[in-house]
C-alpha cells in the first residue's frame, strides 16, 4: 500500500466500493443514435422562476427533438439556504406549465429511474468513493487551512498584485506529505479535501459551446474544494460525478456557469470520465430606463412562475411565447403552421440567443390572447372556473351558479374563422364577464357625443315597444335598420358619410345606445349574442332603467 493509499483509507475509513463498482451499477444508457441526456439540476433555495423554467423547457426541448432523456436532479446540499417545500414547488411548476420530466423526481413525492439517487444529500457515499480514489492516485489531499491563513493568503496576494486563491505557492497544504496530513487528521484538526490541479494559466483550452460557439479559456490551476469540512460535496464535484454516473451527454445550464468549465473539465478529465457537452443559456432581459439588465427575482413579479399561475396564463400561452424567446425563427414556423403542435417545430440549441433574449409582457399577452382565441368555449370555461375556484372565491361563486350560462358567456364570437381576442388571462375574465351579472354589472348615462338623451330616450322606446327577436343576429340587426328612419338616423353609414346633415346620426349609433343601456360599455362582443343570453326580461329592465336614468 502506497502513502496516498494509506491516507486515503485514513480520511475514508467507511468506504468499501470502488469507482468501478459504480460504473457497473450506472452502466451506458441503452438509446438511439444522436439522443440528448439533459438534465435541469436545481436547488430547493428558493421557489420556481422563469430563468430555471426557461432553461428547464430548453432541456425538454433538447431532449425530445434527439428523442432522449430529460431528468430532474435535485441538488440539495446547500442546507442553510434551502427553503422548506422549495423542490415541490419548482416540480409543481414545471407540471402545472406542461414541462413533463422522463426520470428522477417526476412530480412532488415521486421518483422514477435507475441512476439514483436523484438527489445529492443521499449520495455522500458516492462522491467519497471518488474522492479516495483521487487521494490514492495523489490527485486530491486534505487541507488544513483555517480562514484565519485563507485570509492572510489573500491579504499577501492582494499586496503582491497576485490573482486571488488557493494555487501554486499559495496552496499551503499542497505540499504536505501523506505522513505529515495523517498525523494532523489523527490530532483531530479539520480539514476539506482539495483537488491537486495540473493546470497552468498560462495553456489554454478550447471547448465548443452549443449555443455560443468556440470559448477558449486559460487552464485551471486552482486547487478547489472537493468535499467541504462536513463531508459534503461542492457544486463543482458533484456535477462531475453526478452527471457521469446519470450518462448526461449534454449540460444546458445558465451562462453563468462559463468561467466554470475549465474546471470541470479539468475534473472529468482526472476522473477518468469523458466530459459532456456544454450549452449556456443566457439569462432573459428586461428593458429599464432605456438599458437592459436581467430579470430579477427580487424587484419583477414576473421573474416568478407563481405570478403567472395567480394571473391566470395558460400553460400553453407561456410555453408559446417562451418557444419566440428560445428560437428565432419559432414565430415565422408559428404563422405557416398555425395549427400544429409545438412539439412538431425543429428546435434549434444553435439559433437560442447568444446574448440574451428580452422579455416583453405585451407579448406575452398578445401571443396568449391568440391562444385563448383558439379554445373552445367549453375549455375557457372550465379553465377559468379553474383559476378562480383558486384564486378569486368571489368571482368563482358566481360563474359556478349556472355553468352553462358561464360557458355561454365565452362562447359569444368564439369558434369562428376571425373569434374576438379579448382575454390575455384568466384574471381578464372577472371583468370581461362583469356586465353579464347584475352583482357585478355597473351601468352607465354616458352616451355618445352625437346622440342627445331625448333622441336616446326615443331610441330605447321604439326598441322596447318592437319587441325584437335576438335569436339570429342578421334578423335583429335588420330589426334596428328599420327603426332608423323614424327616429331621424341613417340606416346606412355610408349614406350617412355622403350626406351627414340630412340625419341625427346611423344605425352605428342607435345600437351603441342599445349597447351602453345593456352592458354599460361601448366596446362588447356581439350585441345581439348578449342580449339573447342575457334573457329579454333582463335586457327589458336594463334598457327601462337606462332610459329612467336619462329623464332623472
Amino acid at each position: 500500500m502506497t502513502a496516498w493509499e494509506t491516507l486515503a483509507k485514513v480520511m475514508f475509513p467507511d468506504v468499501e466500493k470502488t469507482p468501478d463498482d459504480y460504473e457497473k451499477q450506472y452502466p451506458p444508457r441503452d438509446l438511439p443514435e444522436g439522443a440528448r441526456v439533459v438534465r435541469i439540476a436545481p436547488s430547493p433555495t428558493g421557489f420556481l422562476h422563469l430563468g430555471v423554467f426557461f432553461t428547464a423547457m430548453v432541456n425538454r426541448l433538447t431532449a425530445d427533438v434527439s428523442r432522449g432523456v430529460f431528468f430532474f436532479r435535485l441538488e440539495d446540499t446547500d442546507k442553510k439556504r434551502e427553503v422548506e417545500g422549495g423542490a415541490a414547488d419548482i416540480l409543481e411548476g414545471m407540471n402545472t406549465y406542461g414541462l413533463s420530466i422522463d426520470e428522477g423526481f417526476v412530480a412532488p413525492g415521486e421518483i422514477h429511474g435507475e441512476y439514483g439517487p436523484y438527489q445529492q444529500s443521499k449520495r455522500a457515499v458516492i462522491y467519497h468513493t471518488y474522492a479516495k480514489s483521487l487521494v490514492e492516485q495523489g490527485l486530491a489531499y486534505p487541507c488544513f487551512c483555517t480562514e484565519d491563513a485563507r485570509a492572510a493568503a489573500r491579504q499577501q496576494q492582494e499586496a503582491e498584485k497576485a490573482r486571488t486563491g488557493y494555487y501554486g505557492p499559495y496552496a499551503i497544504c499542497r505540499n504536505l506529505t501523506p505522513e505529515q496530513a495523517i498525523e494532523k487528521i489523527q490530532n483531530g484538526e479539520p480539514y476539506v479535501v482539495r483537488l491537486r490541479a495540473p493546470g497552468d494559466p498560462e495553456r489554454r483550452i478550447k471547448f465548443t459551446d452549443l449555443i455560443k460557439g468556440t470559448i477558449e479559456m486559460p487552464e485551471n490551476d486552482e486547487d478547489l474544494v472537493l468535499l467541504k469540512s462536513d463531508g459534503i460535496p461542492t457544486y463543482h464535484f458533484a456535477h462531475a460525478v453526478d452527471d457521469h454516473l446519470m450518462r448526461t451527454t449534454l449540460v444546458i445550464r445558465g451562462d453563468e456557469w462559463i468561467s466554470s468549465v475549465p474546471k470541470h473539465i479539468q475534473l472529468f478529465s482526472l476522473l477518468g470520465f469523458k466530459a459532456p457537452k456544454f450549452a449556456h443559456v443566457s439569462p432573459i432581459m428586461k428593458e429599464d430606463n432605456g438599458g437592459k439588465r436581467k430579470l430579477s427575482k427580487r424587484h419583477d413579479p414576473e421573474a416568478a412562475m407563481h405570478f403567472y399561475a395567480e394571473q391566470g396564463y395558460p400553460k400553453e400561452s407561456v410555453l408559446e411565447y417562451l418557444m419566440t424567446i428560445a428560437n428565432s425563427d419559432f414565430e415565422d414556423w408559428r404563422r405557416t403552421h398555425p395549427d400544429d403542435d409545438r412539439s412538431s417545430f425543429p428546435f434549434n440549441l444553435k439559433k437560442m440567443s447568444v446574448s440574451g433574449a428580452l422579455f416583453d409582457m405585451n407579448k406575452l399577452n398578445d401571443v396568449s390572447k391568440n391562444v385563448i382565441s383558439r379554445m373552445t368555449a367549453e375549455e375557457v370555461s372550465q379553465k377559468v372556473l379553474a383559476w378562480a375556484e383558486k384564486y378569486d372565491s368571489a368571482f368563482y361563486n358566481l360563474l359556478v351558479k349556472d355553468k352553462n350560462f358561464t360557458t355561454g358567456i365565452f362562447n359569444i364570437d368564439r369558434e369562428n374563422a376571425k373569434p374576438r381576442k379579448d382575454l390575455a388571462k384568466w384574471s381578464d375574465a372577472r371583468d370581461y364577464t362583469a356586465y353579464f351579472f347584475e352583482e357585478t354589472f355597473e351601468p352607465t348615462v354616458e352616451l355618445p357625443e352625437t346622440v342627445s338623451s331625448e333622441d336616446a330616450k326615443a331610441i330605447i322606446n321604439a326598441y322596447l315597444a318592437a319587441n325584437v327577436p335576438t335569436e339570429d343576429k342578421q334578423v335583429w340587426f335588420e330589426a334596428v335598420k328599420a327603426l332608423c328612419p323614424a327616429l331621424g338616423f341613417s340606416p346606412d353609414v355610408k349614406a350617412y358619410k355622403q350626406n351627414p346633415d340630412a340625419f341625427k346620426g346611423h344605425v352605428g349609433d342607435v345600437s351603441t345606445v342599445l349597447r351602453l343601456a345593456v352592458t354599460g360599455r361601448r366596446n362588447t362582443p356581439d350585441l345581439c349574442a348578449i342580449m339573447n343570453l342575457l334573457g329579454s326580461d333582463r335586457v327589458k329592465a336594463r334598457l327601462t332603467a337606462f332610459s329612467d336614468s336619462l329623464t332623472n
